[in-house]
């Protein structure tokens, strides 16, 4: 089956799909993002991606293309013409089309807006076939890590640094030695005194919706957490360390830079915090049935 793409305002077979050449998301990568996962074909913690998507589009003055409601019914849209149950929806918001100049163009033009869906894997099922290894990467990105802009050649060269380490991800630590998050992931760990953290929100770290479901859902239950930053040498030492994102759900993190995290095996909290997400993405995915 032909996959299909939204592209301002048109269904296209994803070989007709195309942007301009002067589109400023090309040109600039004066844009932002989402990805959402689907699940048995419902869009997972919907309302926190757009609420983040909102954040986005404001912090660097793009007007959204069209209204929330219309939106999730065109996203939900593109999830069904491409008959994903499992996998992710993207899309990508640009400023738009316009003659190539650093400064912005009238506030009149229209941005860019191109979704795309695609299958992939469902939630996994077992902590222990889901961990990973990671490496530890400088982090070299610009200072405003909190807005998810499609300006990700960092990120990239990171994720291709760790690929090339035959691990999943790269950690990113700054020139402070305080590791700020993964190339594509927020970092939590259990640190040697047995105390869940991760970093608290600031310009350095993407607001991961994953993240924030999963400290909801601390606070539900009665975990403790502490929004507190780590310097590399703690993630060393820590008991465990695992990751969250859109598409890593919580994801264990058992090696580090060659190193085994711990006693190189899923911890104990860890696998209470992904027994605790999989009951959340079984609850949303029921009760939108």
């Amino acid at each position: 089956m032909s996959r299909i793409a939204y592209i301002n305002g048109r269904y296209l077979p994803h070989r007709e799909a195309c942007v301009h050449v002067e589109d400023r998301g090309y040109q600039f990568a004066d844009g932002v993002y989402e990805v959402i996962p689907v699940l048995a074909g419902r869009l997972i913690d919907e309302g926190l991606h757009l609420d983040r998507l909102a954040r986005s589009l404001g912090e660097i003055r793009i007007a959204p293309p069209m209204a929330r409601a219309a939106l999730g019914l065109m996203l939900r849209e593109v999830v069904r013409r491409n008959r994903v149950g499992d996998g992710i929806v993207y899309l990508q918001i640009t400023r738009g089309v316009a003659r190539r100049d650093h400064r912005f163009p009238p506030a009149t033009l229209r941005p860019s807006l191109v979704v795309t869906a695609r299958q992939g894997a469902g939630f996994p099922s077992d902590p222990d076939t889901w961990a990973v290894a990671a490496i530890t990467w400088p982090d070299q990105r610009w200072a405003r890590c909190d807005i998810k802009t499609i300006g990700l050649l960092p990120n990239v060269l990171a994720r291709e640094a760790a690929r090339e380490a035959g691990a999943y991800e790269a950690v990113l630590v700054d020139a402070a030695g305080a590791v700020t998050e993964g190339a594509a992931a927020n970092i939590w760990i259990v640190d040697a005194a047995g105390i869940l953290r991760t970093r608290p929100l600031d310009h350095a770290i993407l607001p991961g919706c994953t993240r924030a479901a999963l400290r909801d859902l601390l606070a539900q239950a009665g975990i403790g957490l502490e929004e507190r930053g780590f310097s590399l040498a703690e993630l060393r030492a820590a008991r465990e360390v695992f990751l969250t994102s859109a598409t890593s759900f919580v994801r264990p993190v058992t090696r580090l830079d060659g190193a085994p995290v711990g006693d190189g095996t899923v911890g104990a909290i860890t696998r209470r915090l992904f027994a605790l997400f999989a009951r959340h993405i079984r609850g949303q995915r029921d009760n939108a049935r």
